[in-house]
Formats: C-alpha cells, sequence, structure tokens
C-alpha cells in the first residue's frame, strides 16, 4: 500500500469484519512534535492475546481466502521507516484499538493519499457500522460521524449513491478547509 488512506481502509476493514458496530477514526498531525498519529478504535470481537501476538506476522491470518495477512505488518513497517511504531491493544469482546505514529515530515512518510475515498467506500459496503472520522491539524478540525447523518437522512439509506457523493465531496471540503499538511 502507498499511501496511508488505503491503511485507514484495510483496518478500517477487518474492524467491520471483525463485527465492529461502529469504527473510529482519528488522524492528528502535530508539527511542532514532527508527528502524524492515526488511531482507528473498534467495538468488535477483539483478539485474544496469543492472536495479538501473531497479528503482526504476515503468514498469520483469521481470513479463509487466502493465508497471509500482511495489512498490519506492512502498516507497521511504513511506520517503522518513518520514524514511527505500531501499538496493538486487543481483548476479546472489548474491541480493539490500534495507534501508529510516523515523523510528520519524514521522507519516507507515505502520503495521506484518498482518505475521501477510503471513507466513502467503508460507508458504501458497511452501511450498518457506525463510523466517526476526526481529523486534528494546527488550523482546525474537520469531523465526520455517520450516526448523526443517518438520523438526519431518516428513510434515505446512507449508501444511496447520491448521498455517497455528497459526503466524499463534504470530505474533500472539509479537509481543504483545514488545509491538512499530510
Amino acid at each position: 500500500m502507498l499511501e496511508l488512506a488505503l491503511h485507514i481502509l484495510d483496518i478500517a476493514e477487518n474492524s467491520t469484519r471483525a463485527g465492529a458496530r461502529h469504527v473510529e477514526i482519528i488522524l492528528t498531525e502535530d508539527p511542532e512534535r514532527d508527528l502524524l498519529s492515526l488511531e482507528i478504535n473498534d467495538d468488535g470481537a477483539g483478539m485474544s492475546e496469543a492472536e495479538l501476538a501473531k497479528a503482526l506476522d504476515p503468514f498469520y491470518t483469521t481470513k479463509k481466502v487466502r493465508r497471509v495477512g500482511l495489512g498490519l505488518p506492512m502498516l507497521s513497517q511504513a511506520a517503522e521507516r518513518a520514524g514511527g511504531a505500531l501499538t496493538i491493544t486487543s481483548a476479546p469482546g472489548k474491541g480493539t484499538r490500534l495507534k501508529v505514529t510516523f515523523g510528520l515530515g519524514h521522507l519516507d512518510r507515505q502520503p495521506l493519499g484518498d482518505v475521501a475515498g477510503a471513507l466513502t467506500t467503508l460507508i458504501a459496503g458497511n452501511p450498518g457500522v457506525d463510523f466517526s472520522y476526526r481529523h486534528r491539524c494546527p488550523h482546525g478540525v474537520f469531523e465526520l460521524d455517520t450516526a448523526a447523518l443517518k438520523e438526519e437522512l431518516d428513510d434515505v439509506p446512507i449508501n444511496h449513491v447520491e448521498v455517497l457523493k455528497i459526503i466524499r465531496r463534504n470530505i474533500n471540503e472539509g479537509l481543504q478547509e483545514i488545509a491538512s499538511a499530510a
């Protein structure tokens, strides 16, 4: 994966496969500390200590369609290349919390990429899951909460094509407004 948005998509999809009903994604840019941090928290099935110990092994996966699980190992490697690290905490029945850091200005940090596309894809493919996204930077905060959107939409499905177009446009405009440097 060449951009962080694709890692967000991959990890959040893992959350939905683990039965999460709510996935929280928090991206924070901190130029003063030269830090970019990404947190993804879910209320899914969680992992046992044994599963957690193997989570960064590329030859371990819980998926039945293939024998490798490259998402977490690739994200961990991307963080390490950019002067950061990845940590995971999880417990059965309590969900999973992933935190990954990068040197914000590090030459090897992957670009943020198409966050609007990643979030829109998550929403389109998982209409029964609530996603919250918070992007903080020195110039402001952008937030998206699909639970609140669903209330306003009433009977219109959140994954209706016209709704998705509006959501994508809103995300792009919101990120431009806070002038993301990532």
